[in-house]
């Protein structure tokens, strides 16, 4: 499996800090870094000083939210960051969630898939370098009516660009499975995956005549060392608190990509239930309700024993690239966490 990481250009103490971190995660061995905007930063930004301050390491924008940026202006950005990076550059797209698209961005969250295909469609086609020109239900370029004919970039992607999509429902799993060439996944839990990504996945790959070997997976979870039981229960119960924000919180009043995708894992009554304590305002009793099983069966913490053997059972789900989040008050702490996390990746994939 190939270790990545996530992080958000702003998520630090100060900005210097996560830039420390991208470079000491390289020397470390780190196959590639994500850079989320979210609601913070903007990822191409930071991507491209973080190109510059590494030499092999891939990066990635994880992810650029579709809808916030015209598909042509995405495509500029690859293009620039791939060029620039020489070719280390992965094109992570999420169509997000109504919250940050339409209150914070001011434009309409509808029909989320049908933007993505298009955009997707459209990217594709300035990467292959020749005129623009596309009909869709979302996105007429030229505009129609006007008085421009196609057009092409002035420059040219040296290098091939593999476009990721993030995705939790089963429409947009289906789409990832047909037209992407990987899956940025998350709130995955190994034993109950095949029917709540995989099958959707397949059904997409079918689509395309292609098969699973062909679909980068990539998939994410806090990882973190307790040294003992009670160091244990603390993290986990720490990490509750965090679930039911993912559960209740994120996206809006009745769109929720994360309640949903846990709540096909086998924890819908539960999840349900956070979700309406977490929104009615009771977050201590949201936080109580997530069980300890939530938490150490979606992410990597645990005993280095457990969390060795956790990462034999994603690497059997089929997950190829796993995005660790490294626990740690500081900098240091988090690069120790993640150095042996790195070991413990290698040392599944030598069998030992």
């Amino acid at each position: 499996m190939r270790t990545a990481t996530t992080i958000e250009a702003s998520g630090g103490e100060r900005w210097s800090e996560q830039t420390d971190f991208v470079v000491e995660a390289e020397k470390l061995g780190l196959d590639v870094c994500w850079v989320a905007e979210a609601w913070g930063s903007d990822g191409p930004s930071a991507l491209g000083y973080y190109a510059a301050r590494t030499d092999r390491m891939l990066l990635g924008s994880g992810i650029m939210q579709v809808g916030t940026r015209t598909p042509t202006v995405v495509a500029q950005t690859a293009i620039t960051l791939s060029n620039l990076s020489g070719g280390r550059f992965l094109l992570g797209l999420g169509a997000s969630g109504p919250q940050v698209i339409e209150g914070l961005h001011g434009v309409p969250f509808a029909r989320p898939l049908r933007r993505m295909r298009e955009t997707v469609e459209i990217v594709r086609r300035v990467l292959d370098g020749g005129k623009l020109s596309y009909s869709g239900a979302e996105f007429r370029i030229p505009l129609p009516g006007g008085e421009a004919v196609p057009m092409r970039l002035s420059m040219r992607a040296e290098h091939r660009i593999p476009v990721y999509l993030a995705a939790l429902s089963p429409a947009m799993l289906e789409l990832t499975g047909e037209v992407a060439d990987g899956w940025l996944g998350t709130s995955f839990v190994p034993e109950g995956a095949a029917g709540a990504y995989f099958t959707h996945l397949d059904n997409g790959l079918a689509r395309s005549g292609r098969t699973r070997a062909e679909l980068g997976i990539c998939q994410g979870a806090e990882v973190a060392f307790a040294p003992d039981e009670e160091a244990l229960g603390a993290m986990t119960a720490t990490r509750k608190k965090e679930l039911a924000f993912s559960l209740g919180g994120m996206g809006s009043a009745s769109t929720n990509f994360y309640n949903n995708a846990y709540s096909r894992q086998g924890w819908a009554e539960i999840a349900a239930e956070v979700r309406e304590r977490w929104q009615s305002g009771d977050r201590d009793g949201a936080a109580g309700l997530v069980t300890d099983e939530m938490v150490l069966g979606t992410t990597l913490i645990g005993t280095e024993a457990m969390v060795r053997q956790r990462l034999r059972v994603w690497r059997e789900a089929g997950v190829d690239t796993v995005r660790l989040y490294p626990a740690g008050e500081s900098l240091q702490a988090r690069l120790d966490t993640l150095a042996r996390a790195i070991e413990l990746v290698r040392e599944t994939d030598d069998g030992s």
